[in-house]
């Protein structure tokens, strides 16, 4: 597959360069090249966006704060960022924004094209597991642990936890949660709405399973699990359900 790229940075010089390297790279498609961030994220909004090269320094809206924007951006394609900057300060920003690789100016095609590499790499892998995903959606799913895809029985969750960068799912046969590095939506979006609730920014329960129900919490087993702020509506819906 070919991935649509954007280029971003303020720095015609260095704009001009990546770009170029985008453009003699066979599997990246450039779709636009801008001096600013927020022209590039009215792009990012309005059409697919597989891979951002993107600046960090720059006027009005930097980097990072593009990427925190798009962090919390629903769409149809995941969008991933590769940082392309001349200060090495910035690395764990990066990473917290999840960016994908982190390449420090200046650099030569052999070092963009690792990172290009690794971004065909996780989009190949995405849409490889997406595939399994839709073929056994009602029944199990998949997810990456210790480097392996497990697949995971959906009637065998328990509840999912959030913790920092990863998740716990779990399950009722295994006192050993299984973890995985991914985000607690990432994995909702895995999960059927017709099955599963999310109850709190950081958990997820399998409806079947709850034990009893308070005003405020569920039980599932040994644990409460209190219900945020922000879920209350949706755990009103389940209430209404049951009454």
């Amino acid at each position: 597959m070919k991935l649509n790229c954007i280029t971003v940075d303020d720095e015609p010089l260095a704009l001009g360069l990546v770009s170029a390297f985008v453009q003699q790279t066979p599997f990246l498609n450039l779709s636009g090249k801008f001096g600013n961030a927020v022209q590039a994220l009215q792009t990012i909004h309005n059409e697919s966006i597989h891979l951002v090269f993107l600046d960090i320094q720059m006027p009005d809206l930097n980097g990072l704060e593009l990427a925190r924007i798009l962090n919390q951006t629903n769409s149809s394609v995941q969008t991933r960022i590769i940082f392309t900057t001349a200060y090495n300060q910035f690395a764990i920003d990066g990473y917290k924004v999840d960016a994908l690789d982190y390449l420090l100016k200046p650099f030569g095609y052999d070092e963009f094209l690792l990172a290009a590499t690794k971004a065909r790499n996780y989009f190949k892998e995405r849409t490889e597991q997406t595939a399994i995903e839709e073929a056994a959606k009602d029944s199990y799913i998949f997810v990456k642990a210790d480097y392996k895809l497990v697949r995971i029985d959906l009637e065998s969750i328990l509840f999912v936890e959030s913790l920092k960068d990863y998740v716990k799912i779990h399950l009722v046969s295994s006192p050993n949660p299984i973890s995985s590095l991914m985000s607690l939506k990432a994995i909702e979006e895995k999960l059927p709405a017709s099955k599963f609730l999310r109850i709190h920014r950081s958990f997820i329960v399998a409806v079947n399973k709850i034990d009893t129900i308070a005003k405020n919490a569920v039980q599932i087993g040994a644990v409460e699990i209190s219900v945020g702020d922000l879920y209350k509506d949706s755990f009103k819906e389940l209430l209404a359900r049951w009454n």
